[in-house]
């Protein structure tokens, strides 16, 4: 199993800065508990200093991450507020067909919605649905809607 882990870097900040990424380890580890098997690929950790990039290395960073959303089994987005490459990746991974489960307090927001087949409003949410096995029932579900 192959996940792609999406989140919010920039946001909507309007200089060269990016959020927080602590969120991104109790994720991982949750992953890893409740899924052993499962490859977590995370951007931001093969390219922690690209908010210091310049085109074209831009395009291609943004495009390959791009690429591996769509190429994912489940794509797991975390986004507290207003991601435009959040929403693209999710876009590329609903394009392909992929499962996407989205930990946000923006449950209202229609990408969110549109794009999501589970949501979760914090991480405690996202543990507890894998460590109850819903994951295996979700999957199952999106494979017969195919």
């Amino acid at each position: 199993m192959n996940i792609f882990l999406a989140g919010v870097m920039q946001g909507s900040k309007v200089d060269p800065t990016i959020h927080a990424q602590d969120w991104r380890e109790p994720i991982k580890a949750a992953i890893s508990e409740h899924l052993p098997e499962a490859e977590v690929y995370c951007h931001f950790s093969c390219h922690p200093n690209s908010i210091d990039y310049e085109l074209p290395e831009i395009r291609t960073t943004f495009a390959e991450g791009l690429a591996r959303a769509a190429g994912c089994d489940i794509l797991v987005a975390f986004v507290p507020t207003a991601s435009m490459g959040t929403a693209v990746e999710m876009h590329e991974a609903w394009r392909t067909g992929k499962l996407i489960l989205t930990i946000t307090p923006m449950a209202a927001n229609w990408a969110i919605r549109f794009y999501s087949d589970e949501i979760f409003a914090g991480t405690t949410e996202f543990e507890r649905f894998l460590a109850d096995g819903k994951l295996d029932e979700l999957l199952a579900e999106k494979r017969r809607d195919k």
